[in-house]
């Protein structure tokens, strides 16, 4: 749609153009007859032609712009709902396939325009939170003997931060890796935080994309969706 509109402006010009050039050649190949009190008839004539042609040229340069303009604001607004849509998609998405739970669209209720990066202030504290963790187990589970209750400690801290944004996969690996602690299994304390890292840097990538997403919609003047349906 840009692209004919932009068509029909150039077109335009070029008319208005190829007018003006023969109107002007006209004028100055035509003999000078000069009518009544002024001497200088066709020059005077040529002057008035001249004054209309440049006052078309510049209407028709308002007209493109107008055009493009318009083209401009009709692109943002479907960009804007383009980036609404995938928004929505990704978030109904990570709820249905239980990366996240309600407790994170419950925050996102706490979010309104006085306060639009509430959600990403607080899983930002939770990333910076859980790399912590996450180290800090890494290092308890190479010791020698393993102080299973120190592990059990920092997953016990991990399972709620989790908890507190949602992120319902890690808090469920978080539950089986406590299991594991309170066994003395070793093996299995390996395996849950393999796979809790696992999870989640799984949600972690999810949410910046999300948290982009939303600068975006923003940036432009649009607003935020939630999705309605509970999963």
């Amino acid at each position: 749609m840009r692209e004919k509109r932009e068509s029909k402006a150039v077109a335009v010009a070029l008319k208005e153009t190829s007018v003006a050039a023969s109107t002007t050649t006209s004028l100055a190949g035509a003999e000078c007859k000069p009518s009544g009190p002024c001497s200088g008839g066709c020059a005077c004539e040529a002057d008035k032609a001249a004054a209309v042609v440049a006052q078309k040229q510049q209407q028709g340069a308002a007209e493109q712009e107008e055009d493009v303009a318009a083209t401009g604001a009709e692109e943002a607004v479907v960009d804007v709902e383009r980036l609404q849509k995938e928004l929505l998609d990704l978030t109904e998405t990570l709820l249905a396939e239980e990366v996240l739970d309600q407790q994170f669209t419950q925050l996102q209720q706490l979010q309104d325009e006085s306060n639009p990066e509430f959600v990403s202030e607080v899983v930002s504290l939770f990333f910076e939170d859980s790399g912590r963790l996450l180290g800090e187990l890494t290092e308890s589970l190479k010791q020698e003997p393993i102080n299973y209750v120190a592990v059990d400690a920092h997953v016990h801290q991990f399972k709620g931060s989790s908890s507190s944004i949602g992120a319902q996969k890690v808090k469920a690996v978080c539950i089986k890796f406590r299991n594991c602690c309170e066994a003395r299994d070793r093996e299995g304390c390996q395996k849950c935080l393999e796979q809790v890292k696992q999870e989640f840097n799984l949600v972690k990538s999810k949410l910046e994309h999300m948290f982009e997403l939303e600068q975006k919609i923003l940036s432009a003047g649009g607003s935020l969706p939630y999705p309605e349906e509970d999963y």
